[in-house]
């Protein structure tokens, strides 16, 4: 049983206890308009209740002059929605259509329409959609032990990227399928959504922190598609190959701690300098896989740029972790 499922529960029987001691026919109707009400995240919870509250009230406007004209018969309802949706679309409360079409139909069923049914109906609405509110803002589950979970499975993955790297650019006849690659863009746009969903619940002095983190895997991870290509085509053993295989074996390492080391950078400027005093490539062959270790070399360097600019704000959460930047 999920928890949004105990959440509507609490508040349909707050709703419904509060309607009855105020005595309010129908009570019932309070708890089904905050099982209407209940929603994932506080702001949405705020932006969607307020959209149900307003779009009844249009609803009931509309529908107290249709019914005071027209009278209390089955078509009158097709007018009414012929009517009434467009304005409440048109005012920006289309959230709340459903909402206000079960308060109407409800009237419509008592078969009156007055000043005191209006308000009874008003009344029911408060009750219900502020249960809902209350509920939704009071107690959210906290997000941060799901997005660690991502981040150390993302982190994981990067880790076995960059060791199959090592290993392809040590032996060029080695076969790697690379679903560590979809694994990852999976985990890193779960992680997105799963940031956004922290973000709506955080209603005062909203923490970015996560939001950076995923951006920055996400803007990494199409980074490493890049060097994958690169290193596909180094199709022969070769020293430079070899230095660089021990960068990504170094930077397998460094990805899976919680700060941001530099030992991969500075080891990338001594392969660099290095590889300006090597002689020329002899052959074609040579001199095209040179290059494409060299293209790999500047990709990495941008990979280690990012996770540099992009550095999370720490302590991200209460438990004071920061988040990866390797």
């Amino acid at each position: 049983m999920g928890f949004r499922v105990i959440k509507t529960a609490i508040a349909a029987l707050m709703a419904v206890l509060i309607a009855d001691w105020c005595r309010l026919p129908g009570p019932t109707s309070a708890g089904l308009l905050a099982i209407l009400g209940v929603d994932v995240t506080r702001k949405r919870s705020i932006r969607t209740i307020s959209a149900r509250f307003f779009a009844s009230v249009v609803g009931l406007l509309f529908a107290s002059v249709l019914f005071h004209f027209l009278g209390f018969h089955y078509w009158v309802l097709a007018v009414y929605i012929l009517t009434a949706f467009p304005v409440i679309v048109r005012v920006g409360f289309k959230e709340g259509i459903v909402t206000g079409s079960v308060v109407v139909f409800r009237v419509f069923s008592g078969g009156e329409m007055d000043v005191h049914v209006i308000l009874v109906q008003i009344a029911l609405l408060l009750i219900g959609l502020g249960s809902a509110m209350v509920v939704n803002l009071a107690y959210m589950p906290a997000a941060d032990p799901q997005m660690f979970r991502i981040r150390k499975r993302i982190d994981e993955l990067f880790s076995k990227i960059f060791r199959e790297f090592a290993t392809t650019l040590r032996n060029p006849n080695e076969v790697w399928s690379g679903k560590e690659l979809i694994e990852a863009d999976k985990a890193v746009l779960g992680g997105i959504e799963a940031a956004k969903r922290s973000l709506e619940n955080q209603v005062i002095h909203p923490n970015e922190g996560w939001s950076v983190y995923f951006y920055m895997r996400k803007t990494q991870l199409d980074s490493i598609q890049h060097m994958m290509h690169l290193v596909s085509q180094v199709y022969q053993k070769m020293p430079h190959a070899e230095m660089v295989a021990e960068l990504f074996d170094q930077l397998s390492q460094d990805v899976l701690t919680e700060s941001y080391t530099g030992r991969t950078e500075k080891l990338l400027a001594d392969v660099q300098e290095e590889f300006r005093q090597m002689e020329l490539p002899d052959t074609r062959e040579e001199f095209e896989m040179r290059s494409a270790i060299l293209q790999l070399c500047r990709e990495l360097s941008m990979y280690l740029k990012i996770a540099k600019k992009d550095k999370a704000p720490s302590p991200i959460s209460e438990r004071s972790q920061s988040v990866n930047e390797s």
